[in-house]
């Protein structure tokens, strides 16, 4: 803000005394009185003057007056007529366009760029203002509700991907504007229209969210009030809202689907009386070619091929195919329209067996009949139609014949001799006269078409063999692929012409050894192909050619069985080498996917081609070019001799075994692989194996010398035990300690031996078998392995924990040894006192009963207790 007034008091100065105002210190004026005004009025009247000077002095206001007028869509929001004002200002300072009578400073379009643009991006910096003005769509009052309209469309003008994220993250933001769909004043609707075209573009959440909230509904309700095709501008306005939220966008399409709106398409094709000569209105116009780009937005090329045939299904059933269908076969429809419907009815047919077999019968209301696929044939080889619907014809006829055996061996049943005498004109013939034309164009057209009929179908390469050419009167006649070869050495300089032969030839020779014997059979065509790879024009489309002969021959080699001696796979090779050169060979090669319509044909099915020139290269070429370029470089470079594996022996066999060859070479590399894996998981265990062994062997002998010592003790205690003060306690207590240090120890014992047993006898052994099996045959799978590694995991795991414990009652052990060990050494000395005692009571006199036999029977009951 700062930076727009500062620059315009620079540019017009300070005003003088006595001088009229400027419409800068006007603005500032009226921003002073909006903003510190405390009568309502007085600040409507500001915003009214506002609006006035927004379209003349547009810098000036929005420079100093947005804040302003925010402030007052956030402090007079009850006011309708100040929020229209101010509503109607920011349309003005924000809008894409100049106006006719705006004055421009030096901080005109010159030096900062588009003013709308720069406005929106201080007006979006706080994404709260859009929400304002979003809440006042809500607002049924006309001047609030349009103006709020007409501003979103010029906030999405200049900054389309902010405000959808704004409008996106709004509460109820997409829905507040699909509701000005159902506003009975047709301003708002078609303003709203227009916004919601410009909100949905290349955003797939906002189309969702539309879609989802009864879109196509409301859409067709408009269509249908306006008239259909025949409506106005609304019309074509609603189709584009409607092809935005289909478009790349497979949710909203397959919604449309089970929505049933496929169905709602057909009436939209009403075709205008014959009699009617203003039935094709350039708007009319305009609208069918909105619709047939809504239905192709359903069956493109690219989409997932269940959707595509669920759609391709429902436009039969429900008549639409039928409809687009009349629509090819009537008069009066202008070119663009006619373009386009061929366009759009190759799509519904496009890999549908049924929709392919109801065009083939579609016949022409011509005298006699004709099969539509008959008539759209004479139109592509006919160099005086538009360039546009020869090519559309073309895209049909592949559309009609790809994954469609049937109709591919219809073609080239036309081609073949017949018992019937056939009057009226067949595909084959006029593909063969559009071969034998003397227009390039006609040529590359048939040459395509008449290859289409052998993609993917090598029974009908062999059929095409067949086909014979009847020359001049008395000559026998020659085959097709001779005539197509000897069509190639004549064209000279036509480029479009050969590059269409080729691509019919490379077609026709894969993974067809009899088309390639009888290829190179003709004696012209190996030297033909050699002199065109090895020569050196410098001129893009002559490196194509190069490129495409050099591909050609090298199918020669890749698909040759060796019936042809003179050009045998290995002469040929051969020949590649010392002739051409292996480098240059390839190189050549590499010039067909360097070429710069390359990557544009091999991108869409259609042509995109606006020019006859640019009508080089085909799908379905690049297509079998990437699919054999490998193959073809592999087949013409030398193997080393002696190889068994690699080497020479695998080029005499076929593509087939070869195929096989190689997938067993991945086996073995896959099992070495997993031989390997298991050899190391062998050479793991067993190191884990000696590791647990020596430490079953090191807990053997501590448990070994503990019981020794535990003997040892519990003889001493049964020996000598003495007499304390307090008379068998003590005893009881040696004992109780002696009896629990027993049974731990015995508990320890019995711990270790089930240990030993299951690590040294079981575990163990059961794992080295079965790893050993493993290594010998290899026929264990996979899966097999990596469970029983598993439950070996497992019992080591339960062995480390059963160590643990053994480790810790080691240690329980340990204590009380010591424990038993201060209790022995008490014993003694209160025996050994009271022996003197008893000795001194003697002396003097004294009478004293010996305890002995006592203690020997306490003694006694405590043994047999320790023997149970």
């Amino acid at each position: 803000m700062e930076y727009f007034k500062s620059g315009l008091k620079s540019v017009l100065g300070t005003p003088q005394e006595g001088s009229q105002p400027t419409g800068a210190e006007t603005v500032e004026r009226l921003v002073d009185r909006v903003q510190s005004s405390t009568l309502l009025d007085d600040r409507r009247d500001a915003c009214r003057a506002l609006k006035a000077l927004s379209r003349k002095f547009r810098i000036e206001v929005g420079a100093q007056g947005m804040g302003a007028l925010c402030q007052v869509l956030e402090m007079d929001r009850r006011d309708c007529e100040i929020v229209g004002y101010a509503l109607d200002t920011l349309c003005n300072i924000t809008a894409p366009e100049s106006f006719e009578d705006e004055e421009h400073t030096s901080l005109s379009l010159s030096s900062v760029g588009n003013i709308g643009e720069q406005f929106t991006e201080i007006f979006i910096k706080q994404p709260d203002n859009v929400g304002l003005v979003l809440g006042f769509l809500e607002e049924y009052d006309f001047h609030v509700r349009w103006p709020a309209v007409k501003l979103l469309t010029s906030l999405l003008d200049n900054r389309p991907k902010e405000i959808q994220e704004i409008i996106l993250a709004s509460p109820m933001g997409v829905s507040k504007l699909m509701e000005l769909l159902g506003d009975s004043r047709e301003v708002i609707r078609n303003d709203a229209l227009l916004l919601l075209v410009q909100l949905t573009k290349g955003n797939a959440n906002i189309q969702k969210i539309v879609a989802f909230q009864s879109a196509f509904d409301r859409l067709f309700d408009v269509i249908s009030e306006e008239g259909y095709s025949d409506g106005g501008i609304v019309v074509e306005d609603c189709l584009l809202l409607m092809l935005n939220l289909l478009r790349n966008n497979n949710s909203n399409q397959n919604f449309f689907k089970e929505g049933s709106y496929i169905q709602r398409l057909a009436p939209m094709f009403n075709l205008p009386p014959e009699s009617d000569d203003t039935g094709w209105s350039a708007q009319k116009v305009s609208n069918i070619l909105c619709m047939l780009q809504v239905v192709r937005t359903l069956v493109p090329p690219g989409n997932p091929a269940q959707l595509t045939m669920s759609s391709q299904k429902t436009m039969k059933a429900c008549g639409l195919l039928e409809t687009l269908c009349n629509i090819l076969m009537a008069s009066g429809v202008p070119a663009d329209v006619l373009t386009e419907t061929i366009n759009t009815v190759a799509e519904v047919i496009r890999g549908n067996q049924g929709n392919q077999e109801y065009f083939a019968n579609v016949m022409a209301p011509s005298n006699p009949p004709r099969p539509a696929v008959v008539v759209l044939l004479m139109s592509m080889v006919n160099e005086k139609q538009p360039f546009g619907l020869r090519c559309s014809v073309l895209y049909c006829f592949q559309c009609f014949l790809f994954k469609n055996e049937i109709g591919q061996s219809q073609l080239v049943q036309t081609l073949l001799p017949s018992s019937t005498e056939v009057v009226s004109l067949t595909t084959g013939q006029l593909l063969c006269g559009g071969l034998f034309s003397g227009e390039a164009l006609s040529n590359w057209f048939s040459a395509v078409a008449l290859s289409y009929a052998l993609v993917e179908n090598p029974a009908q390469k062999e059929q095409l063999l067949r086909v014979l050419l009847a020359t001049s009167i008395g000559n026998q006649p020659i085959s097709l692929m001779h005539q197509c070869t000897m069509l190639l050495l004549q064209q000279g300089n036509k480029v479009q012409s050969k590059l269409g032969l080729l691509m019919l030839l490379s077609t026709w020779l894969a993974h067809c050894p009899l088309a390639v014997k009888q290829f190179l059979s003709i004696p012209t065509s190996i030297p033909y192909l050699t002199a065109q790879a090895g020569s050196n024009e410098h001129d893009d489309n002559e490196k194509l050619v190069q490129g495409m002969c050099a591909f050609l021959m090298g199918i020669c080699v890749t698909f040759n069985d060796d019936t042809v001696t003179t050009f045998s796979k290995e002469k040929l090779r051969q020949l590649v080498e010392k002739r051409l050169g292996l480098e240059t060979f390839l190189d050549k090669i590499s010039e067909v996917s360097k070429h710069e319509l390359y990557s544009k044909a091999a991108k869409h099915p259609q042509f995109q081609a606006k020019q006859s020139s640019e009508l080089l290269l085909d799908h379905e070429f690049c297509c079998l070019f990437k699919a054999l370029e490998g193959m073809v470089i592999k087949a013409v470079t030398p193997k080393p001799q002696g190889d068994l594996v690699n080497g020479s022996s695998e080029l005499s066999m076929s593509p087939s075994e070869n195929s096989l060859l190689l997938q067993y070479k991945d086996l073995i590399r896959e099992q070495d692989r997993k031989l390997q894996e298991l050899t190391q998981i062998i050479d793991r265990l067993t190191a884990e194996k000696s590791t647990l062994q020596a430490q079953v062997d090191d807990l053997t002998s501590t448990i070994s010398q503990l019981r020794d010592e535990n003997m040892v003790l519990r003889a001493q205690t049964n020996t000598g035990l003495g007499q304390t003060t307090d008379g068998s306690t003590l005893g009881h207590k040696s004992w109780a300690k002696s009896h629990q240090l027993k049974t731990d120890s015995e508990c320890k014992d019995s711990l270790t031996c089930k240990l030993e047993e299951q690590v040294t006898s079981g575990t163990m052994s059961d794992l080295e078998a079965r790893l050993r099996s493993t290594t010998m045959d290899g026929t264990v799978s996979t899966s097999d392995t990596e469970k029983e590694l598993r439950e070996t995991q497992q019992r080591l795991a339960a062995a480390e924990e059963k160590l643990a414990e053994l480790e810790s009652a080691d240690s329980e052990l340990q204590k009380l040894r010591k424990d038993q060990e201060d209790l022995l050494e008490l014993l003694t000395d209160q025996d050994t006192r009271l022996n003197q005692l008893k000795a001194q009571l003697r002396a003097l006199g004294e009478k004293v009963d010996d305890d002995d036999e006592d203690l020997e029977e306490e003694g006694e009951g405590y043994e047999d207790e320790d023997s149970a």
